[in-house]
């Protein structure tokens, strides 16, 4: 928004728009009331020559000022930034030495790519290198880029921009916060506007992915393993702002999995799920098989996995009602 286009704005507009004006606001408060509907051009104009010797106020300086504060705002929270469409990893070597023999990993958002291997084979180390957006600087010597370019180094050391978000499998709260605290918490944090909607949205999503639903006043603590999972993935999806997100094994987590990986791709993230259940395996659109530390394969999937993972689902379903029936105290016929 250029300097005359502000002009156009009223101080409460503004602040719908980009809620961190509210410190800068507050030193201008002789002339400015937060909750003003009058056009800042028209209120800067009522300004008289008196006023502006009184407070030492210069007009053109005030919009110049105000014009780059929100400029560095918006660059502080990576809102300039082009948004990461792809995410390509090169090729490196595995614990041996060896070269890797892949060509090219892409990652495209939308999309869901799982990652299978031994305990101890090397996929958190795969994470790792995205998430630090490696550069031949690593162990494996890989190199990661986004959208087809060598990223900015603002991927690796700004305490804002995360690349990646983890969702790992211990979710424990520690806070003495609701849920509605702790999402207006992380809201606020993020310096977004009118989070009221959003907020819900998160609590709608989450309860989506859960068997028994939680209210929104609830302590964080006294969530089930279930909940506060499916709390930090409809989180992670609808607030943060990292465009890659890894889960590690969502299978035991209690929660519908497919709706929970249908909200994450959504929101035009870059999944990765380390993962030992063939079901998730199957249901992403590639898997990386890991092997002594190297990606020892990528592998399409298939039509006829996809026609497996159907019959897969349909089992699934039945082990899912027969599991549910147990935890309501029914007797199992045959």
């Amino acid at each position: 928004m250029n300097q005359q286009e502000i002009l156009r704005y009223s101080p409460k507009e503004l602040l719908n728009i980009y809620p961190f004006l509210e410190a800068f606001f507050a030193g201008q408060s002789w002339i400015l009331k937060l909750d003003q509907q009058q056009k800042l051009g028209l209120l800067l104009e009522q300004v008289d020559e008196e006023q502006q010797e009184d407070y030492a106020f210069d007009k053109a300086d005030f919009i110049g000022q105000l014009s780059d504060f929100i400029s560095q705002m918006e660059t502080f929270m990576g809102k300039k930034d082009k948004a990461v469409e792809t995410l390509m990893v090169l090729p490196g070597q595995n614990k041996s030495g060896e070269a890797e023999t892949f060509s090219e990993l892409i990652f495209k958002t939308q999309t869901i790519t799982s990652i299978v291997g031994p305990t101890g084979s090397g996929k958190s180390r795969l994470l790792a290198d995205i998430e630090w957006v490696a550069q031949a600087d690593t162990p494996t010597m890989r190199r990661v880029l986004i959208n087809n370019e060598k990223p900015d180094t603002s991927w690796r050391f700004s305490g804002n921009k995360k690349l990646v978000a983890q969702l790992s499998q211990n979710m424990n709260f520690v806070m003495d916060l609701s849920v509605i605290e702790f999402l207006e918490l992380h809201a606020k944090s993020r310096m977004v506007a009118n989070s009221d909607e959003l907020i819900r949205r998160i609590i709608d999503a989450a309860n989506e992915l859960v068997g028994e639903k939680f209210e929104r006043y609830m302590p964080i603590t006294s969530l089930s393993g279930g909940q506060s999972r499916a709390l930090m993935i409809a989180d992670t999806a609808l607030l943060s702002q990292s465009p890659v997100v890894l889960i590690d094994e969502i299978e035991n987590a209690g929660i519908d999995r497919k709706k929970a990986l249908k909200i994450l791709t959504g929101e035009d993230k870059i999944v990765l799920m380390a993962t030992h259940d063939p079901i998730l395996a199957l249901m992403a659109d590639q898997r990386i098989v890991i092997k002594n530390g190297g990606i020892y394969k990528v592998i399409q999937t298939s039509e006829a996995e996809k026609a497996m993972l159907a019959e897969l689902e349909k089992a699934d379903q039945k082990l899912q009602l027969l599991r549910m029936s147990l935890r309501q105290g029914e007797i199992l016929a045959e």
